[in-house]
């Protein structure tokens, strides 16, 4: 029975190609705007661990509780050894040593004397290297205001709103007055080579960026950093993959003194855990809209579908078909109609999810001269629901349509049919 159905499906176009085409179309929306709600929601999430937070972060345990000070006393050392390892023991994860300071910053006039000065948050990445991901993963150069990115020692970028406060021009001295790492002071003399808009004003107030080997000498900070930022090589944030990665490295390293090192997951730093939670339960509310929304719209199409089959009905009854056998080969039928639509357009939603998972939207216009802290590309994220929320609302849904409008073959009496027939 089964197989006479299917190949009257195959062979009778009217009653399977429009249906099937408009199932395929629901669930490939369905599971295309399930991936691109989940990517967009944890865009601010992304945000946060290329800036600050990393995936995972690996400080020492003093570090850790003084964090929001800038302790660069309590960093860590000896990071070349602890990089080569965590690179070996987790290859899924790519490394970035990174140094914060605070300090003063101090224009010279043509007499090396004062013209202004300010208080400044600065960071030390790893720009200059080439194997570095830095420039792409803080998207400096799409926020560059003037000049251009640092490319060699001694060079320095300031935000565009520090630089105009401190009346400085691309190319001339900048001097960064700090505490090394031992507590004695440090001056230290850079070139001015370009400005960023970091697109947050507390940070815009005041901000400079130099490399990270520039740091280490102007902070005595020889072969040490002030936290390792560890980032998924597939580029989202998995935080359950990310505490058992974190607790790993803890059980591997025990809290024997204070300047041991301890991994921390994104959802583990601050706040970020409640966002992490909070996130992941909108991404969930608002993709079960939507199926809510195309679950409806597949119902009514199989529920119309089965309405315009009240003639084909009455005849198979008025033939000496049973009721029942009418009702089951018509849900057979929407089975099968539903799982040849799930499978479509699933297939086409994961293909169109995948494309810009990988490539990305693109609105780096939108966002010239506009903020580092901000995406250049929206970016859809698979995950293993999408591979089958779509039959959802394109099996169970075609189904329950079909079986509502089913229901009135049970009430149609044989001696009206040929008077329906008729007219």
């Amino acid at each position: 029975m089964i197989k006479f159905l299917i190949k009257g499906l195959l062979r009778d176009k009217s009653r399977s190609r429009v249906p099937v085409i408009i199932v395929s179309i629901g669930v490939m929306l369905t599971v295309l705007m399930n991936g691109y709600i989940r990517g967009f929601m944890g865009d601010t999430i992304e945000i946060n661990a290329k800036f600050s937070n990393g995936h995972l972060k690996v400080m020492t345990h003093a570090y850790a509780e003084n964090a929001n000070q800038m302790p660069n006393d309590l960093a860590l050392v000896d990071v070349s050894n602890l990089l080569e390892k965590m690179q070996a023991e987790l290859p899924e994860i790519t490394w970035a040593p990174r140094i914060q300071f605070g300090g003063l910053v101090d224009i010279p006039d043509e007499k090396g004397e004062t013209r202004a000065q300010g208080p400044a948050m600065g960071m030390g990445i790893d720009i200059i290297s080439e194997k570095s991901k830095e420039d792409e993963r803080l998207n400096l150069s799409h926020s560059l205001v003037r000049g251009n990115l640092i490319k060699n020692r001694g060079e320095t970028i300031l935000s565009e709103d520090f630089a105009q406060k401190l009346g400085v021009e691309i190319g001339e001295s900048v001097t960064l007055i700090g505490s090394t790492m031992h507590g004695s002071m440090s001056m230290d003399n850079f070139t001015l080579v370009g400005t960023v808009s970091f697109g947050t004003e507390a940070i815009d107030r005041g901000a400079i960026i130099i490399d990270i080997e520039d740091a280490r000498v102007a902070l005595d900070m020889y072969d040490a950093a002030s936290e390792i930022l560890g980032f998924f090589n597939q580029g989202f944030y998995d935080n359950d993959r990310a505490l058992e990665i974190a607790n790993s490295f803890n059980a591997t390293h025990p809290h024997g003194h204070e300047f041991a090192p301890v991994m921390k997951a994104l959802g583990q730093q601050g706040a970020m855990g409640q966002y992490v939670a909070l996130t992941n339960v909108w991404t969930i509310y608002i993709s079960m809209v939507f199926v809510l929304a195309m679950s409806l719209v597949l119902w009514n199409a199989g529920l119309l579908g089965g309405l315009r089959r009240y003639g084909e009905v009455g005849i198979r009854i008025a033939m000496g078909e049973e009721k029942g056998h009418v009702y089951r080969t018509m849900i057979y039928e929407s089975i099968f109609i539903g799982i040849t639509g799930s499978i479509v357009g699933t297939a086409f939603g994961l293909f169109f999810a995948w494309l810009i998972q990988t490539y990305g939207i693109d609105i780096t216009g939108m966002m010239d001269g506009g903020s580092m802290m901000l995406p250049t590309h929206i970016r859809a994220r698979i995950a293993p629901s999408d591979f089958y929320i779509g039959f959802i609302p394109g099996l169970f849904s075609t189904i329950l349509g079909t079986m509502l409008s089913g229901i009135g073959i049970y009430k149609r009496q044989t001696a009206k049919l040929f008077k329906e027939l008729e007219a």
